[in-house]
Formats: C-alpha cells, structure tokens, sequence
C-alpha cells in the first residue's frame, strides 16, 4: 500500500510539473505582449509630442510617420521599435470614406 501510494504522490508532482511549466510559459507570453503593447503606446506618445508627424504619408504597413529633429523619417512598429525609413519608402495615406 505504501508503495502504491509513492506512485500516486509522484504521478501527481509530474502532472502538476508539467501544468505548471505551461502556466509558466504562458504567463511568460502574456508578460512579453504586455511590454511590447506598453513599449509601443509610449514611443508613439512621446512621437506625437515631441517630433512631427509627415502629414497625409504612412509607413509600409499603413502606421503614421513622424520626422525627427535630425530630420529623419520613422514609424513605430507593434514592439515599440523606431523603424527608420527614407522619404521614397513613405506612402500616401488612403483616404477614408
């Protein structure tokens, strides 16, 4: 009976191992999309106040370009990232209907 009950003690610590490896991987991910989404809105916060916004151009992928002060051209990527970018990758915005 003892052994038994060995068995059953060490099933359950290797399933809870294993639940609790997948919890860590998901609060993990959850963790780096948070700091990524909070990286993003604070470039583009601070783009918004501190640098110029290249009127009626978007980046490659439809995101607003700002111009900084060494006049260079950038938008803000979902990681919260400065993409440069030179004025003949800049598109004209669609506009909305």
């Amino acid at each position: 009976m003892k052994k038994l009950t060995g068995i059953i003690t060490f099933t359950c610590l290797l399933g809870i191992g294993t639940l609790s490896a997948q919890v860590k991987e998901d609060v993990g991910k959850a963790a780096t999309h948070v700091g990524n989404k909070t990286e993003e809105i604070t470039v583009k916060g601070k783009s918004a106040i501190v640098d110029n916004r290249y009127e009626h151009k978007v980046g490659p992928h439809n995101e607003p370009v700002y111009i900084d002060h060494r006049s260079k051209y950038y938008y803000v990527n979902k990681k919260g990232r400065k993409i440069y970018i030179s004025k003949a990758q800049c598109r004209d915005e669609k506009k909305k209907h």
